[in-house]
C-alpha cells in the first residue's frame, strides 16, 4: 500500500528539491560567465516552473500564487492556495558565493498556514513546520537584530535604539527569518516593502518552532487577502515580542 505524501512533506521535497536545482544552476551559469542580470532571470524562471510543475503534479485541484506569475484570483474563493516565492533574495543569488538566498513554499488552506518548508539551499538546509525546528537558546547579552542589506527601514531602526540591539545584515526575508530560527539572531523586522511570497513560508516556519510571528502592530500576518502587499514582518523570540511592539509604539 503506497501513503500519499503529506502537503508538508511535499512542500519540504520541492522547495528542497528546487534549491539543489537551482545551486546547480547557479554554479553552471558562474562558470560561463553569466552576467548578474541574466543569472537574476535565469533563475527566477527556472525556479518557478520547477516549482509549478511539482506542484501541479502532485496537486492538481490546489491553485498557485507565485512572486513570477500573474494573480491568478481564483485563488480568492480557493481552499487550498500554495504560496510560492522560487527565489527569495535574487540579487544574492546572482552573486555567488553569497549564501543568503532561499525558496519558499507554503500552503493556506482555510484561513491558515497548514503547511511550510524555506529551503536554503547555498548551506544545504531546509526549514520547515512538521518537524518543528527547535531554536537554540539566545547566545549574546544583547538582542541581535537582523535586517536589511542597503537600507534601514523605521522598525529596525525603532527597535535596535529601543532594545540596544547589535545588528547584523542579512538578503532574502526567508534568511533573515531562518537566522531567527536558527538563534543566530534574536530579532527580524522589516516595514514598506513586501508581498505575501515573502513571509509566507517564513512565518509558517517561524511560527511552528514557538518565534512570535505578527505583523508590526501586533496584528496577525494574513495570506490570500485580494492585495498582493503585505508590507511589514517581525518575527523574534517570545519574550522579546512585547518589548518589540512597544519599541514599535504598538503597545
Amino acid at each position: 500500500m503506497t501513503v500519499a505524501e503529506s502537503d508538508q512533506d511535499l512542500a519540504t521535497r520541492v522547495a528542497t528539491e528546487a534549491g539543489v536545482m537551482l545551486n546547480d544552476l547557479r554554479r553552471e551559469l558562474d562558470d560561463v560567465g553569466t552576467t548578474y542580470w541574466e543569472m537574476k532571470d535565469e533563475g527566477d524562471v527556472a525556479g518557478h516552473r520547477f516549482l509549478v510543475a511539482a506542484l501541479q503534479s502532485a496537486r492538481p485541484d490546489d491553485v498557485i500564487l507565485s512572486e513570477e506569475a500573474a494573480d491568478n484570483r481564483r485563488r480568492l474563493s480557493a481552499e487550498r492556495v500554495w504560496i510560492i516565492d522560487p527565489i527569495d533574495g535574487t540579487s544574492e543569488f546572482a552573486d555567488p558565493p553569497r549564501w543568503d538566498w532561499a525558496v519558499h513554499v507554503a500552503l493556506w488552506e482555510r484561513g491558515q498556514l497548514t503547511a511550510a518548508a524555506v529551503a536554503m539551499p547555498a548551506i544545504g538546509r531546509t526549514f520547515t513546520m512538521g518537524p518543528a525546528e527547535t531554536v537554540p537558546p539566545q547566545k549574546n547579552d544583547k538582542p541581535v537584530l537582523v535586517t536589511s542589506r542597503n537600507r534601514n527601514t523605521y522598525s529596525a531602526v525603532a527597535i535596535a535604539h529601543g532594545l540596544d540591539c547589535l545588528v547584523g545584515r542579512l538578503g532574502s526575508a526567508g534568511a533573515k527569518t531562518m537566522a531567527v530560527v536558527m538563534g543566530e539572531a534574536d530579532i527580524y523586522v522589516h516595514d514598506g516593502g513586501m508581498y505575501q511570497w515573502d513571509t509566507a513560508a517564513p512565518a509558517g516556519v517561524a511560527a511552528a518552532a514557538g518565534l512570535h510571528v505578527s505583523r508590526i502592530d501586533g496584528s496577525p500576518l494574513v495570506y490570500n487577502a485580494p492585495d498582493l502587499w503585505l508590507p511589514d514582518f517581525l518575527v523574534c523570540r517570545t519574550e522579546l515580542a512585547e518589548p518589540c511592539l512597544r519599541a514599535l509604539g504598538a503597545l
